[in-house]
């Protein structure tokens, strides 16, 4: 299965990269967020395993992160022009994943997201899940943006929302 989502940010494409990459900020726009601990080498950085736990309602999903890309590495004084991109692959019970996350500029103060996401599910009850509810998984990712876009912009925490 494969989508791709996008959203546009109020904010300047060096600043969304930054809030974006920044470890302490996502427990207040990934929605469901229980742990996010790198196993080995530093968060963000290419290579980096970490293991990530989401709760959505009663289900825990438990999955093992590799970071396959960032570029640039430095996100600082980010060249104009250039695309920001964060690769990462998610592997748990019976599920892979790959996400390809873009960030451009759309304009002086606003940044484009654009991210490419593919599934692929081994075991009966996740090739059913896959199959029977395809859409779900593009719902969160689109989620997960409105969430990110939502912090960024005015400084909101989803854990301070209602479900």
């Amino acid at each position: 299965m494969k989508y791709t989502v996008s959203i546009e940010i109020a904010l300047p494409r060096e600043r969304a990269v930054q809030l974006l990459a920044d470890p302490a900020h996502m427990p207040k726009w990934l929605r469901g967020l229980v742990l996010h601990e790198p196993l080995n080498g530093v968060h963000g950085q290419v290579g980096t395993k970490s293991r990530v736990v989401i709760q959505t309602g009663q289900q825990k999903f438990e999955a093992t992160k590799t970071i396959t890309r960032r570029e640039p590495a430095d996100l600082n004084a980010i060249p104009k022009g250039s695309v920001v991109h964060f690769d990462r692959e998610i592997v748990g019970e019976g599920m892979w994943s790959v996400a390809r996350e873009r960030l451009t500029e759309a304009g002086p103060e606003t940044t484009l997201w654009v991210s490419e996401n593919e599934y692929r599910f081994s075991g009966l009850l996740m090739r059913l899940v896959g199959l029977l509810m395809p859409g779900a998984f593009r719902k969160q990712s689109q989620q997960h943006m409105q969430d990110f876009k939502a912090f960024a912009e005015q400084g909101k925490d989803v854990r301070e929302t209602k479900d």
